[in-house]
């Protein structure tokens, strides 16, 4: 064989080589790939502080475990929700955590994920007639017992107004019939009356302030108690009594322990409010997500009906905030900072 041609063979096997072993790098690195966990959060909107905290947690705890998160936001559109799922499951994600601005129209995403053979879990808010994988949550009837448990105990009688959540989030039906229940007895017996109950649009505060000025207007000010279902409801309740002078004189609940409401507690305007260490759910979320991403089954220990199956369910528990326990519960936690909630208060107010 000549000079020549035994250079062009051996240029013909490097170049044969290379193709092979860029072929298996390929390979290699779609198996790689492929056994990445990748996880998607999709939260409605990123109003208040909640699901920010949620969201850190979650990350934090996916990142420890080896797992990569994919998030996005809303903004509380539905259609963009939807679009941002899609997206996720285009880009690989095998494990989709889902927390819905339409409870009643997520169904379809949860449809999207599974026909791309991925699992959901359904984050704080259960997704009706769907097929979930599982479901993560603090129980709202204990949540909705204790908020009018309280509230009866401070108002036995008089003129109640009810303020609920959105009306396209099932929880909020499920806190409000809790409420409705413990209260039924007293409603019968005539000691109170309910003057107002109404849903409010994605959980506004703005709505609550001008719903509760118009109770206001219409009772001339005869308001016993307000049982607001969540900590903004409260505030945008709270700044209405404020301004007829009623603040500190209604007992409100609330639900979160956002640090306006403990800031309220301390001061006097709002009687409780209802602590959900989301830490520990977000913690747990990422947790049972990387256990389904690599095929293994959740610690679920009990189930709840979504109207098509029985969803596999963790339920976490609620605890009842004071002023009185501020410090053994959300600040132990390191929830909140008993600086930052002292700073807005005044000397005589401050929790110690």
């Amino acid at each position: 064989m000549g000079t020549k041609a035994f250079t062009g063979l051996t240029v013909l096997l490097t170049v044969l080589l290379t193709v092979l072993m860029t072929l298996a790098l390929g390979e290699l690195a779609y198996a790689q790939d492929q056994n990445k966990l990748t996880i998607g959060f999709s939260i409605e909107a990123m109003k208040g502080e909640r699901w920010q905290t949620d969201l850190d947690s979650f990350n934090v705890r996916a990142k420890e475990l080896g797992a990569e998160v994919v998030s996005a936001n809303a903004d509380g559109d539905d259609e963009r929700q939807y679009e941002q799922v899609k997206n996720m499951i285009q880009a690989g994600i095998k494990v989709l955590v889902l927390l819905p601005h339409d409870t009643a129209k997520a169904g379809r995403m949860v449809d999207a994920a599974k026909l791309a053979d991925i699992k959901v879990i359904s984050y704080d808010r259960l997704i009706p007639n769907s097929n979930v994988d599982l479901y993560i949550s603090f129980d709202r009837v204990e949540i909705g017992g204790m908020q009018a448990k309280y509230l009866v105990e401070h108002a036995p009688t008089g003129n109640y107004v009810l303020i609920a959540g959105s009306p396209n989030d099932e929880g909020s039906k499920t806190l409000h019939d809790a409420q409705i229940k413990v209260l039924k007895p007293y409603i019968d017996r005539g000691e109170i009356k309910v003057i107002a109950d109404a849903y409010t649009k994605d959980w506004l505060p703005s709505e609550a302030y001008l719903f509760t000025l118009k109770v206001i207007d219409s009772t001339d000010g005869n308001i016993a108690a307000v049982l607001a279902s969540n900590d903004g409801l409260a505030g945008g309740a709270i700044q209405a009594l404020g301004e007829h002078h009623l603040a500190g004189k209604v007992p409100i609940t609330g639900q979160d322990a956002d640090l306006a409401a403990l800031i309220s507690i301390a001061q006097g305007t709002q009687i409780m409010t209802v602590y959900k260490p989301v830490t520990k759910e977000a913690e747990r979320a990422a947790e049972e997500a990387v256990l389904l991403a690599k095929g293994q089954k959740t610690t679920a220990d009990r189930s709840i009906s979504n109207g098509k199956m029985q969803v596999p369910t963790i339920m976490l528990d609620p605890v009842l905030v004071t002023k009185d326990n501020i410090k053994s519960t959300v600040v132990k936690d390191g929830f909140q900072t008993l600086k930052s909630i002292n700073q807005a208060l005044s000397d005589s107010q401050r929790i110690r």
